[in-house]
Protein backbone atom coordinates (compact mmCIF):
# COMPACT_ATOMS: atom_id res chain seq x y z
CA UNK A 1 0.00 0.00 0.00
CA UNK A 2 1.41 3.28 -0.73
CA UNK A 3 3.04 5.56 2.27
CA UNK A 4 0.60 8.36 2.84
CA UNK A 5 2.72 12.11 2.92
CA UNK A 6 3.18 12.89 6.39
CA UNK A 7 1.44 16.30 5.39
CA UNK A 8 -1.82 14.11 5.04
CA UNK A 9 -4.71 14.76 7.71
CA UNK A 10 -5.44 12.09 9.55
CA UNK A 11 -8.39 11.50 7.60
CA UNK A 12 -6.53 11.16 4.78
CA UNK A 13 -4.54 8.61 7.03
CA UNK A 14 -8.05 6.55 7.65
CA UNK A 15 -9.02 6.12 4.12
CA UNK A 16 -5.53 4.97 3.16
CA UNK A 17 -5.34 2.25 6.05
CA UNK A 18 -9.12 1.10 5.15
CA UNK A 19 -8.40 -1.61 2.90
CA UNK A 20 -10.33 0.26 0.00
CA UNK A 21 -13.35 1.59 2.66
CA UNK A 22 -13.90 -1.47 3.97
CA UNK A 23 -12.38 -1.65 7.94
CA UNK A 24 -13.41 -0.76 10.55
CA UNK A 25 -16.65 -0.38 9.04
CA UNK A 26 -16.86 -4.28 8.91
CA UNK A 27 -16.04 -4.83 12.00
CA UNK A 28 -18.62 -2.56 13.38
CA UNK A 29 -21.32 -3.98 11.40
CA UNK A 30 -20.72 -7.05 13.63
CA UNK A 31 -20.55 -5.65 16.99
CA UNK A 32 -23.80 -4.85 19.27
CA UNK A 33 -23.48 -1.09 20.01
CA UNK A 34 -25.78 0.94 18.79
CA UNK A 35 -23.44 3.27 16.80
CA UNK A 36 -20.38 3.69 15.07
CA UNK A 37 -16.90 5.27 15.93
CA UNK A 38 -16.42 8.22 14.50
CA UNK A 39 -13.62 6.01 11.67
CA UNK A 40 -16.20 3.70 10.91
CA UNK A 41 -18.34 6.61 9.97
CA UNK A 42 -16.31 8.07 7.73
CA UNK A 43 -16.02 5.38 5.42
CA UNK A 44 -19.37 4.52 6.02
CA UNK A 45 -19.62 7.63 3.85
CA UNK A 46 -18.36 6.22 1.10
CA UNK A 47 -21.16 3.93 1.17
CA UNK A 48 -23.85 5.90 0.82
CA UNK A 49 -24.80 6.72 4.50
CA UNK A 50 -24.45 8.86 7.42
CA UNK A 51 -24.99 8.18 11.17
CA UNK A 52 -27.51 10.77 12.72
CA UNK A 53 -29.01 11.22 15.97
CA UNK A 54 -32.79 12.67 16.59
CA UNK A 55 -31.40 15.99 18.81
CA UNK A 56 -34.73 16.25 19.80
CA UNK A 57 -34.60 13.21 22.02
CA UNK A 58 -31.29 13.74 23.46
CA UNK A 59 -31.01 13.78 27.16
CA UNK A 60 -28.71 14.50 29.81
CA UNK A 61 -27.09 11.32 30.64
CA UNK A 62 -29.04 9.02 28.48
CA UNK A 63 -27.84 7.14 25.13
CA UNK A 64 -28.42 9.47 21.71
CA UNK A 65 -31.02 8.57 19.52
CA UNK A 66 -28.98 7.04 16.95
CA UNK A 67 -30.00 6.27 13.03
CA UNK A 68 -28.83 6.14 9.72
CA UNK A 69 -29.60 8.41 6.62
CA UNK A 70 -29.11 6.28 3.36
CA UNK A 71 -28.89 7.85 0.11
CA UNK A 72 -28.80 5.92 -3.28
CA UNK A 73 -27.41 6.41 -6.52
CA UNK A 74 -29.60 7.48 -8.76
CA UNK A 75 -28.04 8.65 -12.04
CA UNK A 76 -30.61 11.46 -13.90
CA UNK A 77 -33.07 10.60 -11.39
CA UNK A 78 -34.01 7.56 -12.64
CA UNK A 79 -35.95 5.24 -10.30
CA UNK A 80 -37.11 1.52 -11.71
CA UNK A 81 -41.00 0.78 -10.39
CA UNK A 82 -40.13 -2.17 -8.58
CA UNK A 83 -37.05 -0.35 -7.21
CA UNK A 84 -39.27 2.68 -5.88
CA UNK A 85 -41.81 -0.26 -4.00
CA UNK A 86 -38.74 -1.86 -2.53
CA UNK A 87 -37.43 1.61 -1.16
CA UNK A 88 -41.34 2.51 -0.27
CA UNK A 89 -41.69 -0.73 1.90
CA UNK A 90 -38.23 -0.26 3.58
CA UNK A 91 -38.97 3.15 4.47
CA UNK A 92 -41.71 2.37 6.48
CA UNK A 93 -40.80 -1.42 7.80
CA UNK A 94 -37.03 0.43 8.74
CA UNK A 95 -37.08 3.87 8.14
CA UNK A 96 -39.05 6.59 9.47
CA UNK A 97 -41.85 5.75 7.39
CA UNK A 98 -40.89 8.49 4.63
CA UNK A 99 -38.26 9.01 1.62
CA UNK A 100 -37.40 12.28 0.86
CA UNK A 101 -36.36 13.75 -2.85
CA UNK A 102 -32.85 15.50 -2.63
CA UNK A 103 -31.64 18.23 -4.96
CA UNK A 104 -29.29 15.57 -6.51
CA UNK A 105 -32.09 13.63 -7.81
CA UNK A 106 -31.64 10.75 -5.46
CA UNK A 107 -33.99 9.04 -2.69
CA UNK A 108 -32.64 9.78 0.89
CA UNK A 109 -33.98 7.64 3.78
CA UNK A 110 -33.88 8.47 7.29
CA UNK A 111 -34.03 6.75 10.54
CA UNK A 112 -32.54 3.49 9.95
CA UNK A 113 -30.93 1.78 12.83
CA UNK A 114 -27.22 0.42 12.75
CA UNK A 115 -28.70 -3.24 13.07
CA UNK A 116 -30.93 -2.62 10.28
CA UNK A 117 -27.82 -1.42 7.66
CA UNK A 118 -27.82 -4.60 6.16
CA UNK A 119 -30.59 -5.04 5.37
CA UNK A 120 -31.69 -2.18 3.96
CA UNK A 121 -28.89 -1.25 1.56
CA UNK A 122 -28.72 -5.55 0.79
CA UNK A 123 -32.31 -4.98 -0.39
CA UNK A 124 -31.79 -2.10 -2.35
CA UNK A 125 -28.65 -3.95 -4.32
CA UNK A 126 -31.13 -6.81 -4.92
CA UNK A 127 -33.47 -4.96 -6.15
CA UNK A 128 -30.98 -3.63 -8.42
CA UNK A 129 -30.53 -0.11 -7.03
CA UNK A 130 -27.01 1.02 -5.03
CA UNK A 131 -25.60 3.56 -2.51
CA UNK A 132 -22.39 2.50 -2.97
CA UNK A 133 -20.55 6.46 -3.49
CA UNK A 134 -23.90 8.10 -2.99
CA UNK A 135 -21.74 10.02 -0.25
CA UNK A 136 -17.82 10.36 0.73
CA UNK A 137 -14.84 11.61 -1.00
CA UNK A 138 -15.72 10.48 -4.47
CA UNK A 139 -17.91 11.28 -7.32
CA UNK A 140 -21.35 11.41 -6.11
CA UNK A 141 -24.84 11.04 -8.10
CA UNK A 142 -24.42 12.25 -11.84
CA UNK A 143 -27.14 14.56 -12.57
CA UNK A 144 -29.10 14.98 -15.85
CA UNK A 145 -32.55 16.21 -17.07
CA UNK A 146 -35.02 13.75 -15.28
CA UNK A 147 -37.65 14.58 -18.30
CA UNK A 148 -37.85 11.18 -20.30
CA UNK A 149 -38.56 12.90 -24.11
CA UNK A 150 -37.48 10.58 -26.77
CA UNK A 151 -37.04 14.13 -28.67
CA UNK A 152 -33.86 16.09 -29.37
CA UNK A 153 -30.75 16.07 -27.01
CA UNK A 154 -32.70 14.89 -23.88
CA UNK A 155 -32.05 10.78 -24.48
CA UNK A 156 -28.21 10.94 -25.19
CA UNK A 157 -28.14 13.60 -22.30
CA UNK A 158 -29.25 10.36 -19.87
CA UNK A 159 -27.28 8.55 -21.83
CA UNK A 160 -24.13 10.32 -21.03
CA UNK A 161 -25.13 11.15 -17.32
CA UNK A 162 -25.33 6.74 -16.80
CA UNK A 163 -21.89 6.45 -18.92
CA UNK A 164 -19.93 8.75 -16.74
CA UNK A 165 -21.77 7.13 -13.53
CA UNK A 166 -20.39 3.73 -14.15
CA UNK A 167 -17.04 5.31 -15.41
CA UNK A 168 -16.11 7.05 -11.83
CA UNK A 169 -17.53 4.30 -10.10
CA UNK A 170 -14.94 2.70 -7.75
CA UNK A 171 -13.39 -0.60 -8.67
CA UNK A 172 -11.84 -2.14 -5.42
CA UNK A 173 -14.41 -0.19 -3.51
CA UNK A 174 -17.22 -1.78 -5.33
CA UNK A 175 -15.99 -5.20 -4.18
CA UNK A 176 -15.81 -4.00 -0.82
CA UNK A 177 -19.03 -2.54 -0.77
CA UNK A 178 -20.13 -6.01 -2.08
CA UNK A 179 -18.52 -7.83 0.49
CA UNK A 180 -20.02 -5.97 3.17
CA UNK A 181 -23.81 -5.68 2.19
CA UNK A 182 -24.82 -8.67 -0.24
CA UNK A 183 -22.12 -11.11 0.73
CA UNK A 184 -19.67 -10.20 -1.36
CA UNK A 185 -22.33 -11.39 -4.74
CA UNK A 186 -20.82 -10.05 -7.60
CA UNK A 187 -23.37 -10.84 -9.71
CA UNK A 188 -24.28 -6.97 -8.81
CA UNK A 189 -21.29 -5.18 -10.13
CA UNK A 190 -21.61 -2.08 -11.89
CA UNK A 191 -22.06 -3.39 -15.38
CA UNK A 192 -20.64 -0.49 -18.18
CA UNK A 193 -20.86 -1.01 -21.96
CA UNK A 194 -18.39 -1.83 -24.12
CA UNK A 195 -17.44 1.64 -24.87
CA UNK A 196 -16.94 3.12 -21.60
CA UNK A 197 -15.39 -0.09 -20.49
CA UNK A 198 -12.70 0.95 -23.22
CA UNK A 199 -12.40 4.34 -21.92
CA UNK A 200 -12.47 3.37 -18.26
CA UNK A 201 -8.99 0.76 -19.07
CA UNK A 202 -7.34 4.24 -20.11
CA UNK A 203 -7.53 4.75 -16.14
CA UNK A 204 -4.55 2.29 -16.15
CA UNK A 205 -2.05 4.32 -18.49
CA UNK A 206 -0.32 7.67 -17.93
CA UNK A 207 -0.58 10.53 -15.43
CA UNK A 208 -4.69 9.06 -14.75
CA UNK A 209 -3.16 6.52 -13.73
CA UNK A 210 -3.01 6.35 -9.51
CA UNK A 211 -0.49 3.95 -9.08
CA UNK A 212 -2.94 1.39 -7.28
CA UNK A 213 -4.02 -1.50 -9.75
CA UNK A 214 -6.69 -2.00 -7.46
CA UNK A 215 -8.66 1.27 -7.91
CA UNK A 216 -6.94 2.98 -11.00
CA UNK A 217 -8.65 6.64 -10.84
CA UNK A 218 -8.58 7.14 -7.60
CA UNK A 219 -6.01 5.08 -5.38
CA UNK A 220 -6.53 4.45 -1.78
CA UNK A 221 -7.33 7.59 -0.54
CA UNK A 222 -9.88 8.59 -3.34
CA UNK A 223 -10.67 12.09 -3.49
CA UNK A 224 -9.44 15.05 -1.53
CA UNK A 225 -13.57 16.39 -0.98
CA UNK A 226 -16.65 15.34 -2.71
CA UNK A 227 -16.92 15.37 -6.39
CA UNK A 228 -20.16 16.73 -8.06
CA UNK A 229 -20.83 15.92 -12.00
CA UNK A 230 -24.30 17.02 -14.04
CA UNK A 231 -25.37 16.59 -17.70
CA UNK A 232 -27.52 19.02 -19.23
CA UNK A 233 -28.82 20.20 -22.89
CA UNK A 234 -28.81 23.63 -24.13
CA UNK A 235 -31.61 25.86 -22.81
CA UNK A 236 -31.83 23.74 -19.88
CA UNK A 237 -30.92 24.47 -16.33
CA UNK A 238 -32.81 22.21 -14.35
CA UNK A 239 -29.64 20.79 -13.35
CA UNK A 240 -27.92 23.75 -11.05
CA UNK A 241 -25.32 23.84 -14.20
CA UNK A 242 -22.90 26.00 -12.39
CA UNK A 243 -22.26 24.77 -8.87
CA UNK A 244 -21.02 21.81 -9.88
CA UNK A 245 -17.81 20.62 -10.32
CA UNK A 246 -17.81 19.66 -13.83
CA UNK A 247 -20.97 20.74 -16.05
CA UNK A 248 -21.39 19.30 -19.32
CA UNK A 249 -23.50 21.02 -22.41
CA UNK A 250 -24.44 18.16 -24.63
CA UNK A 251 -24.68 19.38 -28.14
CA UNK A 252 -26.44 16.58 -30.77
CA UNK A 253 -27.22 17.07 -34.14
CA UNK A 254 -30.89 17.43 -35.49
CA UNK A 255 -31.37 13.62 -35.38
CA UNK A 256 -30.24 13.48 -31.48
CA UNK A 257 -26.88 11.84 -32.22
CA UNK A 258 -24.05 13.59 -30.12
CA UNK A 259 -21.73 16.21 -31.19
CA UNK A 260 -19.67 17.33 -28.51
CA UNK A 261 -19.82 19.23 -25.16
CA UNK A 262 -19.18 22.92 -23.56
CA UNK A 263 -17.72 22.11 -19.77
CA UNK A 264 -17.66 24.25 -16.89
CA UNK A 265 -15.19 23.52 -14.04
CA UNK A 266 -14.77 24.70 -10.46
CA UNK A 267 -18.37 25.50 -8.82
CA UNK A 268 -19.77 23.98 -5.30
CA UNK A 269 -22.22 25.96 -2.71
CA UNK A 270 -20.31 25.07 0.40
CA UNK A 271 -18.93 27.36 3.00
CA UNK A 272 -17.93 27.94 6.72
CA UNK A 273 -19.21 30.85 8.58
CA UNK A 274 -16.43 33.67 9.87
CA UNK A 275 -13.58 31.43 7.50
CA UNK A 276 -13.44 33.65 4.56
CA UNK A 277 -11.30 31.32 3.01
CA UNK A 278 -14.31 29.65 2.10
CA UNK A 279 -16.98 30.38 -0.38
CA UNK A 280 -19.55 29.49 -3.07
CA UNK A 281 -18.59 29.74 -6.17
CA UNK A 282 -19.72 29.43 -10.11
CA UNK A 283 -18.20 27.13 -12.27
CA UNK A 284 -15.54 28.59 -15.14
CA UNK A 285 -15.56 27.94 -18.99
CA UNK A 286 -13.12 25.41 -20.12
CA UNK A 287 -14.07 24.58 -23.70
CA UNK A 288 -15.69 22.97 -25.88
CA UNK A 289 -14.82 19.19 -26.61
CA UNK A 290 -16.10 16.56 -28.85
CA UNK A 291 -18.13 13.65 -27.84
CA UNK A 292 -15.88 10.87 -28.34
CA UNK A 293 -13.48 12.32 -25.89
CA UNK A 294 -15.79 13.54 -23.24
CA UNK A 295 -15.49 10.69 -20.90
CA UNK A 296 -11.82 10.69 -21.25
CA UNK A 297 -11.73 14.43 -20.40
CA UNK A 298 -13.64 13.27 -17.18
CA UNK A 299 -11.51 10.73 -15.61
CA UNK A 300 -8.62 13.04 -16.93
CA UNK A 301 -10.19 16.16 -14.75
CA UNK A 302 -10.93 13.78 -11.73
CA UNK A 303 -6.97 12.80 -11.59
CA UNK A 304 -5.97 15.80 -11.94
CA UNK A 305 -7.60 16.63 -8.53
CA UNK A 306 -6.92 13.74 -6.75
CA UNK A 307 -3.04 14.86 -7.28
CA UNK A 308 -3.49 18.61 -6.70
CA UNK A 309 -6.14 18.95 -4.22
CA UNK A 310 -5.64 20.22 -1.16
CA UNK A 311 -5.53 16.72 1.14
CA UNK A 312 -4.28 18.92 4.48
CA UNK A 313 -7.59 21.22 5.12
CA UNK A 314 -10.65 19.57 4.39
CA UNK A 315 -12.33 22.95 4.27
CA UNK A 316 -10.13 24.05 1.45
CA UNK A 317 -10.33 20.61 -0.84
CA UNK A 318 -13.02 21.02 -3.37
CA UNK A 319 -11.63 21.06 -6.64
CA UNK A 320 -13.22 25.07 -6.88
CA UNK A 321 -10.76 26.33 -4.40
CA UNK A 322 -7.79 24.57 -6.79
CA UNK A 323 -8.95 26.37 -9.50
CA UNK A 324 -9.83 29.31 -7.63
CA UNK A 325 -6.58 29.56 -6.27
CA UNK A 326 -4.78 28.84 -9.96
CA UNK A 327 -6.77 29.73 -12.21
CA UNK A 328 -8.46 28.24 -15.06
CA UNK A 329 -5.80 28.74 -17.36
CA UNK A 330 -3.44 26.87 -15.53
CA UNK A 331 -5.83 24.22 -14.81
CA UNK A 332 -6.18 23.81 -18.98
CA UNK A 333 -2.97 23.69 -18.90
CA UNK A 334 -2.03 21.19 -16.61
CA UNK A 335 -5.20 19.04 -17.92
CA UNK A 336 -3.72 19.08 -22.02
CA UNK A 337 0.15 18.38 -20.69
CA UNK A 338 -0.18 15.40 -18.24
CA UNK A 339 -3.61 13.88 -18.55
CA UNK A 340 -6.24 14.46 -21.65
CA UNK A 341 -4.36 14.16 -24.75
CA UNK A 342 -7.31 15.87 -27.07
CA UNK A 343 -8.71 19.19 -28.11
CA UNK A 344 -10.10 21.27 -26.17
CA UNK A 345 -11.20 24.29 -27.86
CA UNK A 346 -13.78 27.74 -27.44
CA UNK A 347 -17.52 27.34 -26.25
CA UNK A 348 -20.23 26.86 -28.49
CA UNK A 349 -22.86 29.55 -27.94
CA UNK A 350 -25.40 28.88 -25.98
CA UNK A 351 -29.28 29.51 -26.18
CA UNK A 352 -30.55 31.52 -22.90
CA UNK A 353 -30.90 29.21 -19.95
CA UNK A 354 -34.04 28.32 -18.19
CA UNK A 355 -35.08 26.40 -15.16
CA UNK A 356 -37.27 23.47 -16.07
CA UNK A 357 -39.07 21.72 -14.22
CA UNK A 358 -41.67 19.48 -15.88
CA UNK A 359 -44.29 20.00 -14.01
CA UNK A 360 -48.34 18.66 -15.25
CA UNK A 361 -48.55 16.65 -17.85
CA UNK A 362 -46.19 15.76 -21.02
CA UNK A 363 -45.98 13.46 -23.91
CA UNK A 364 -43.04 11.81 -23.05
CA UNK A 365 -43.10 9.88 -26.56
CA UNK A 366 -45.68 8.10 -29.05
CA UNK A 367 -48.82 6.55 -27.26
CA UNK A 368 -46.98 7.71 -23.61
CA UNK A 369 -47.28 10.25 -21.39
CA UNK A 370 -45.30 11.82 -18.35
CA UNK A 371 -46.58 14.13 -15.03
CA UNK A 372 -44.42 16.22 -13.25
CA UNK A 373 -45.78 16.51 -9.09
CA UNK A 374 -44.62 18.65 -7.02
CA UNK A 375 -43.30 17.86 -4.04
CA UNK A 376 -42.52 20.80 -1.34
CA UNK A 377 -39.33 20.29 0.01
CA UNK A 378 -39.22 16.72 -1.38
CA UNK A 379 -40.41 14.99 1.39
CA UNK A 380 -43.12 11.53 0.75
CA UNK A 381 -45.16 10.66 3.78
CA UNK A 382 -48.67 9.83 4.78
CA UNK A 383 -51.35 9.55 1.91
CA UNK A 384 -49.21 10.94 -0.78
CA UNK A 385 -46.14 8.22 -0.37
CA UNK A 386 -49.29 5.43 0.17
CA UNK A 387 -50.88 7.13 -3.24
CA UNK A 388 -47.86 7.27 -5.26
CA UNK A 389 -46.96 3.35 -4.20
CA UNK A 390 -50.52 2.54 -5.76
CA UNK A 391 -50.10 4.45 -8.77
CA UNK A 392 -46.84 2.90 -9.52
CA UNK A 393 -47.40 -0.68 -8.84
CA UNK A 394 -51.18 -0.73 -10.34
CA UNK A 395 -49.72 0.90 -13.44
CA UNK A 396 -45.77 -0.34 -13.65
CA UNK A 397 -44.75 3.28 -13.54
CA UNK A 398 -41.61 4.57 -13.86
CA UNK A 399 -40.41 7.33 -10.87
CA UNK A 400 -37.98 10.25 -12.17
CA UNK A 401 -36.48 12.30 -9.49
CA UNK A 402 -35.53 16.37 -10.81
CA UNK A 403 -32.85 18.51 -8.94
CA UNK A 404 -35.84 20.37 -7.91
CA UNK A 405 -37.04 18.05 -5.55
CA UNK A 406 -40.48 17.35 -7.49
CA UNK A 407 -41.61 13.69 -9.06
CA UNK A 408 -42.14 12.62 -12.53
CA UNK A 409 -44.46 9.63 -12.94
CA UNK A 410 -43.41 8.17 -16.26
CA UNK A 411 -44.33 5.61 -19.06
CA UNK A 412 -48.19 6.37 -18.54
CA UNK A 413 -50.54 5.51 -21.66
CA UNK A 414 -52.53 7.06 -23.07
CA UNK A 415 -55.63 5.09 -22.03
CA UNK A 416 -54.13 5.48 -18.60
CA UNK A 417 -54.18 9.26 -18.33
CA UNK A 418 -57.58 9.78 -16.92
CA UNK A 419 -57.58 7.33 -14.26
CA UNK A 420 -54.03 8.06 -12.85
CA UNK A 421 -55.25 12.20 -13.56
CA UNK A 422 -58.32 11.47 -11.04
CA UNK A 423 -56.53 9.43 -8.61
CA UNK A 424 -54.12 12.31 -8.35
CA UNK A 425 -56.69 14.51 -7.57
CA UNK A 426 -57.86 12.20 -4.47
CA UNK A 427 -54.52 12.98 -3.40
CA UNK A 428 -55.16 16.50 -3.54
CA UNK A 429 -53.21 17.27 -6.62
CA UNK A 430 -55.80 18.69 -8.98
CA UNK A 431 -53.42 20.83 -10.99
CA UNK A 432 -49.97 19.64 -10.77
CA UNK A 433 -48.92 22.06 -13.49
CA UNK A 434 -49.60 24.96 -11.28
CA UNK A 435 -48.23 25.23 -7.35
CA UNK A 436 -48.43 28.08 -6.02
CA UNK A 437 -45.63 30.63 -7.21
CA UNK A 438 -43.24 31.15 -4.49
CA UNK A 439 -43.59 26.67 -4.07
CA UNK A 440 -42.81 26.04 -7.65
CA UNK A 441 -39.06 26.39 -7.21
CA UNK A 442 -38.32 26.83 -3.18
CA UNK A 443 -35.57 24.68 -1.67
CA UNK A 444 -34.61 23.64 1.75
CA UNK A 445 -32.28 21.21 3.11
CA UNK A 446 -33.53 18.76 6.11
CA UNK A 447 -31.36 20.58 8.51
CA UNK A 448 -33.13 19.81 12.29
CA UNK A 449 -33.75 17.31 14.08
CA UNK A 450 -31.39 14.73 12.42
CA UNK A 451 -28.94 16.65 10.92
CA UNK A 452 -25.53 17.17 12.75
CA UNK A 453 -24.56 20.60 11.25
CA UNK A 454 -27.81 22.14 11.06
CA UNK A 455 -27.57 25.59 13.85
CA UNK A 456 -31.16 26.01 12.78
CA UNK A 457 -34.25 25.09 10.72
CA UNK A 458 -35.13 24.69 6.96
CA UNK A 459 -37.19 21.86 5.98
CA UNK A 460 -40.08 22.49 8.55
CA UNK A 461 -39.98 26.28 8.43
CA UNK A 462 -39.87 26.41 4.60
CA UNK A 463 -44.05 26.18 4.04
CA UNK A 464 -44.53 28.91 6.61
CA UNK A 465 -41.56 31.12 5.23
CA UNK A 466 -43.09 30.65 1.45
CA UNK A 467 -46.69 31.97 2.98
CA UNK A 468 -45.52 34.73 4.68
CA UNK A 469 -43.70 36.02 1.63
CA UNK A 470 -46.87 35.10 -0.44
CA UNK A 471 -49.02 37.10 1.56
CA UNK A 472 -46.30 40.20 1.61
CA UNK A 473 -46.14 39.86 -1.82
CA UNK A 474 -49.97 40.05 -2.49
CA UNK A 475 -50.57 42.98 -0.07
CA UNK A 476 -47.80 44.89 -2.04
CA UNK A 477 -49.49 43.72 -4.86
CA UNK A 478 -46.42 42.19 -6.69
CA UNK A 479 -47.43 39.73 -9.14
CA UNK A 480 -43.91 38.39 -9.91
CA UNK A 481 -42.72 35.04 -7.97
CA UNK A 482 -39.24 34.82 -6.22
CA UNK A 483 -36.92 32.24 -6.09
CA UNK A 484 -36.67 31.37 -2.40
CA UNK A 485 -33.88 28.48 -0.29
CA UNK A 486 -33.06 27.80 2.99
CA UNK A 487 -30.76 26.42 4.73
CA UNK A 488 -29.77 25.19 8.10
CA UNK A 489 -25.99 26.23 7.88
CA UNK A 490 -23.66 27.12 5.43
CA UNK A 491 -22.72 24.11 3.28
CA UNK A 492 -25.03 24.88 1.15
CA UNK A 493 -27.48 21.70 -0.21
CA UNK A 494 -30.22 23.35 -0.43
CA UNK A 495 -27.96 25.80 -3.19
CA UNK A 496 -28.89 28.62 -1.70
CA UNK A 497 -26.54 30.97 -2.88
CA UNK A 498 -28.21 30.99 -6.16
CA UNK A 499 -31.25 31.95 -5.05
CA UNK A 500 -32.93 35.77 -5.68
CA UNK A 501 -33.47 35.14 -2.10
CA UNK A 502 -31.39 33.04 -0.08
CA UNK A 503 -31.56 31.83 4.04
CA UNK A 504 -28.57 30.89 5.34
CA UNK A 505 -28.81 29.18 9.13
CA UNK A 506 -26.06 31.27 11.42
CA UNK A 507 -27.97 30.94 14.75
CA UNK A 508 -31.09 29.47 16.39
CA UNK A 509 -33.82 31.32 14.15
CA UNK A 510 -31.37 33.33 12.79
CA UNK A 511 -30.03 33.37 9.02
CA UNK A 512 -27.79 35.05 6.88
CA UNK A 513 -29.55 37.02 4.01
CA UNK A 514 -28.14 36.54 0.44
CA UNK A 515 -29.57 38.19 -2.23
CA UNK A 516 -29.26 38.50 -6.22
CA UNK A 517 -29.51 35.30 -7.44
CA UNK A 518 -31.37 34.81 -10.58
CA UNK A 519 -34.45 32.74 -11.66
CA UNK A 520 -32.69 30.99 -13.96
CA UNK A 521 -29.67 30.20 -11.95
CA UNK A 522 -27.30 31.84 -13.98
CA UNK A 523 -25.72 33.68 -11.45
CA UNK A 524 -24.40 33.75 -7.40
CA UNK A 525 -26.02 35.91 -4.86
CA UNK A 526 -24.53 38.06 -2.73
CA UNK A 527 -24.29 37.81 1.51
CA UNK A 528 -26.26 41.48 2.89
CA UNK A 529 -27.15 40.62 6.78
CA UNK A 530 -24.95 38.25 9.17
CA UNK A 531 -28.02 37.16 11.43
CA UNK A 532 -31.54 38.37 10.62
CA UNK A 533 -33.63 36.62 12.89
CA UNK A 534 -36.71 35.02 11.40
CA UNK A 535 -39.62 36.91 12.90
CA UNK A 536 -38.17 40.19 10.57
CA UNK A 537 -38.01 38.57 7.84
CA UNK A 538 -40.81 40.43 6.59
CA UNK A 539 -40.02 44.03 7.82
CA UNK A 540 -36.60 43.43 7.04
CA UNK A 541 -37.49 42.92 3.30
CA UNK A 542 -40.67 45.63 2.57
CA UNK A 543 -38.88 48.52 2.01
CA UNK A 544 -36.30 46.31 -0.87
CA UNK A 545 -39.77 44.92 -2.17
CA UNK A 546 -41.59 48.39 -2.30
CA UNK A 547 -38.82 49.71 -4.42
CA UNK A 548 -38.65 46.61 -6.97
CA UNK A 549 -42.60 47.24 -7.21
CA UNK A 550 -42.58 51.20 -7.28
CA UNK A 551 -39.57 50.42 -10.23
CA UNK A 552 -42.34 48.41 -12.22
CA UNK A 553 -40.99 44.55 -11.51
CA UNK A 554 -40.69 44.41 -14.82
CA UNK A 555 -37.17 42.95 -13.80
CA UNK A 556 -36.63 39.98 -11.87
CA UNK A 557 -35.74 40.39 -8.50
CA UNK A 558 -32.50 39.39 -8.23
CA UNK A 559 -31.69 41.31 -11.23
CA UNK A 560 -33.80 44.67 -9.58
CA UNK A 561 -30.93 43.89 -6.19
CA UNK A 562 -27.92 43.93 -8.89
CA UNK A 563 -29.21 47.00 -11.01
CA UNK A 564 -29.97 48.88 -7.57
CA UNK A 565 -26.76 48.46 -6.09
CA UNK A 566 -25.14 47.33 -2.78
CA UNK A 567 -25.16 50.47 -0.98
CA UNK A 568 -28.55 51.17 -1.88
CA UNK A 569 -29.65 47.78 -1.06
CA UNK A 570 -28.19 47.74 1.84
CA UNK A 571 -29.67 50.78 3.27
CA UNK A 572 -33.27 49.52 2.36
CA UNK A 573 -32.31 46.12 4.34
CA UNK A 574 -31.52 49.07 7.33
CA UNK A 575 -34.20 50.69 6.73
CA UNK A 576 -36.50 47.74 6.94
CA UNK A 577 -34.35 45.90 10.05
CA UNK A 578 -35.43 49.46 11.74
Amino acid sequence: MPEVKPAASKFEQLKASSGHLKEPLLTELGNDSLNFTEGAVQILKFHGSYQQDNRENRRKGAEKDWQMMLRLRNPGGRVPGPLFLAIDELADRLGNGSLRVTTRQAFQMHGVRKENLKEVIGTIVRELGSTLAACGDINRNVMAPAAPYDKGAYPAARKLADDIADLLAPQAAEGSYLDLWVDGELSYRIKPSTAVAKIKALQQEGAVYSGDAAEPLYGDTYLPRKFKVAVTVPGDNSVDLLTQDIGLVLFCDPQGSPLGCNVYVGGGMGRTHNKEETFARTADRLGYVAYGHVLELLQAIVALQRDHGDREQRRHARMKYLIHDRGVDWFRQELQERYFAHPIKGMRLEPKTKLEDYLGWHRQSRGLWFVGLPVLCGRLSGELKSGLRRLVDTYKLEVRLTPNQDLLLCNIGTAQRSTIRAALAELGINAPEAPAPLQRHALACPALPLCGLAVTEAERILPSVLERLEAQLQRLEISRSVLVRITGCPNGCARPYMAEIGLVGSGVDQYQLWLGGTPNLSRIAEPYLEKMPLEDLETTLEPLLKAWQCAGGRRSFGDFVVKSGRDTVQKLLEAGAG
